[in-house]
């Protein structure tokens, strides 16, 4: 074990270093409590890693568990590390896989602050009882239990009377269980269920059944089935199936019993259903499906096939050989897995955990320690969680583009902040709904027939009148997205924008240009990047805006980059960096950070900071020691400010791509109002953090921020 920290002193108990997550029975969850425990784990700090001391996987398979929990740990510890024995292993020789895993165990633990560890499921072990068996593994970890209980068609009594028999046999085996989760509880129940629990002298917790963890996607089933795809969008398989109904009745019949996510099966030569629900599914007022199944090895007639295929529907519809009720029995009995592809099931997750877990207390009550370092998915969580606290208006003028779609229901199941989608309303709707994304609460406006069009285009021609500009010339720009979206956030109409996705960086940020312009005593737009370390976060200046920066532009995108840097809890302390660190170099380059780096001292005096400096010196204690010893900067260096855009674009990507770094970004600085640009192959967990990012900077401008 990992010796105690010196916070450990304080308490009686000490600090946690392990965890182990069991339980007893099947479809208890297990996989949705560790990942909700482990996205609190890595919120605070520290290297927190995995471990999986038993892996169901048969050989050249790997574990679904594992993979996914592996994508939110912190550490970077390879697959194969992060397991401990297989079942076979534990048949032919329970005591001996038990001293692998123990090593196996130990291994991990030496790389990490924390470790997780997940139990094996529920299956035959060679053991009286597996619980038993996962208890001894904990016991031999010294790894207390959080035991996950299965409250799914249970009373309240009944998971009170069987969490006071499992702790009982986890003590048995000389285990310490420190927690309950009741998982899969009826949301009425949730506060009987708890008081219950709480009988037993445990912290508990309490999550309610979310149909859509348990429920298979259209991939799944067709997998189960051994279907074939007929027809349809192939990206639309992600879409769990919450309902699974037999289309053999008439067709009346069926669509009146059709609701949110079903998917029918039918025989492919029932051409009424087949034709009533593709057009069921894109019509007003109807729920929309998840797809259909054409069972029976059948195909639609040749007439009818033709009229599908020119209907052009993105519904997955699939095909498969078997009967009726074969089709209905597999669907029925296919369980959706909670694994590293499962967008929806994990962002349900992670909204479960948010929503019913105070993150403080749980902590407080595990008793688990902080670590100082600060890891990716830490600062991710607090762009979060800062924004939440004061949930600003962001537009969003892709309303058409899929990933801003995926990220917009996102971010209204976190209640990060309100939101506006710019685009047709119809289209953006019907899209959002094919994708199974929830807009419920969002703001449409299509700006060509928006009540707000003349009103921005006299505004617009008022700003610009100066080159010329007149009102159709202003109205048929303000039709234009960015420009609109723009204007919204120049009225107040909205506090800020993202945009970028899938337009150019020019396009996103020239209205802003024309429109907000940049706040007094700035004179240049600039950028930062959120470098996301394994152990800190470091912004790095400007590696998307000005190309070749005077020493003046020099000077205001270091003062920038501080502000932001310590807008993001980022102590700033500023490395103004060149090939030479400090007198030791000349030349025009070198001159130009150094007249840079005075003209900072005297516009921000309060701002820490050195140059000209190279990147090593700064970055690195024992380098700093021996160029600059003196410095407070040199080695400590928090913010890195460029010499020009070839060297900061670059050397923000090899970062990224060399050290395995998360680059959040770009972030604009120096404008009235926020204002961020997109990468055009920005994924949707970017999207997610820039508009986070953008409410946390208009609190700044409110004067609401922490």
């Amino acid at each position: 074990m990992a010796s105690d920290t010196d916070a450990d002193t304080a308490n009686d108990t000490p600090t946690l270093h392990s965890i182990y997550i069991a339980s007893a029975e099947g479809d208890t969850g297990k996989s949705t409590v560790a990942l909700g425990l482990l996205a609190l784990l890595t919120a605070t700090g520290g290297r927190v890693g995995v471990f999986r001391p038993i892996s169901r996987a048969a050989a050249g398979e790997r574990d679904y568990i594992l993979d996914l929990l592996i994508e939110h740990d912190s550490v970077d510890i390879d697959y194969d590390d992060c397991i401990g024995v297989t079942y076979d292993q534990v048949h032919e020789d329970p005591e001996g896989a038990i001293g692998e895993i123990v090593a196996r165990f130990h291994a991990v633990e030496a790389r990490c602050d924390r470790v997780l560890v997940i139990g094996s499921d529920y299956t035959d072990v060679g053991n009286p009882s597996e619980l038993s068996f996962n208890a001894r593994i904990a016991a031999n970890l010294s790894a207390p239990i959080i035991l996950a209980l299965k409250a799914a068609g249970r009373t309240p009594q009944e998971v009170h009377g069987l969490a006071e028999l499992l702790m009982a046999e986890i003590a048995a085996s000389h285990a310490t269980t420190i927690a309950l989760v009741a998982n899969r509880c009826d949301p009425d129940q949730l506060v009987v269920i708890e008081k219950e629990l709480e009988k037993t002298g445990m912290p508990t917790l309490c999550l309610p059944e979310e149909p859509v963890l348990f429920a298979p996607t259209m991939a799944e089933l067709r997998d189960e089935l051994g279907a074939q795809m007929y027809s349809g969008d192939e990206e639309l398989l992600d879409r769990e199936a919450l309902k699974v109904m037999v289309g053999g009745m008439t067709v009346e019949h069926i669509l009146e019993r059709l609701t949110e996510g079903t998917v029918v099966i039918t025989p492919a030569d029932r051409s009424d259903v087949l034709l009533a629900l593709v057009n069921a599914n894109t019509a007003q007022g109807f729920p929309r499906l998840s797809g259909i199944i054409l069972n029976g090895g059948l195909r639609p007639h040749p007439m009818i096939e033709a009229l599908v295929r020119g209907l052009k529907p993105t519904l997955p519809i699939i095909a498969c050989e078997q009967g009726t009720y074969e089709t209905a029995r597999t669907a029925a009995h296919t369980r959706g897995r909670l694994a590293k592809g499962s967008a929806r099931k994990i962002e349900a997750v992670l909204n479960l955990v948010e929503e019913h877990v105070d993150p403080e207390k749980v902590l407080q009550k595990l008793n688990v320690g902080t670590p100082t370092v600060v890891t990716p998915q830490m600062f991710e969580y607090g762009l979060i969680a800062r924004a939440r606290s004061a949930r600003k208006h962001i537009v969003l003028p892709e309303g058409d583009e899929d990933r801003v779609l995926r990220a917009a229901g996102r971010l209204v199941r976190r209640n990060v902040a309100e939101l506006t989608l710019l685009g047709d309303n119809d289209a953006v709707r019907a899209r959002a709904s094919e994708l199974d994304v929830d807009l419920d609460g969002v703001h449409i406006i299509d700006p060509a027939s928006s009540e707000y069009l003349d009103e921005f285009a006299s505004l617009y021609t008022e700003l610009r009148k100066h080159k010329g500009m007149e009102f159709d010339r202003a109205q048929e720009l303000m039709r234009d997205v960015s420009y609109f979206g723009t204007m919204m956030v120049h009225t107040g109409r909205a506090d800020g924008m993202v945009s970028g996705a899938a337009h150019t960086t020019a396009h996103t940020i020239r209205p802003a240009f024309e429109i907000i312009k940049t706040r007094p005593g700035v004179s240049t737009v600039s950028s930062v990047f959120f470098m996301c370390l394994a152990d800190r976060v470091l912004a790095y200046g400007d590696c998307a805006i000005v190309p070749d920066p005077t020493a003046e532009q020099l000077a205001d995108i270091a003062i920038s980059s501080a502000q932001t840097a310590g807008q993001f809890d980022i102590d700033p302390r500023v490395a103004m960096l060149s090939y030479s660190t400090g007198q030791s170099g000349s030349g025009a380059d070198v001159d130009k950070v150094r007249v840079a780096t005075d003209l900072v001292r005297q516009r921000a005096p309060e701002v820490l900071v050195e140059g000209p400096i190279q990147y090593d010196a700064a970055v690195d204690p024992s380098v700093a020691a021996t160029k600059m010893p003196d410095s407070e900067v040199a080695g400590r260096a928090t913010v890195l400010i460029f010499p020009d855009l070839n060297t900061g674009n670059n050397t923000y990507k090899a970062v990224q791509r060399s050290a395995g770094a998360v680059a959040i970004g770009p972030v604009l600085q120096g404008l009235n109002k926020p204002i961020n640009d997109l990468s055009r192959g920005a994924l949707v967990s970017d999207i997610v953090n820039t508009v986070a990012i953008t409410a946390i900077q208009a609190q700044q401008n409110t004067g609401d921020a922490r």
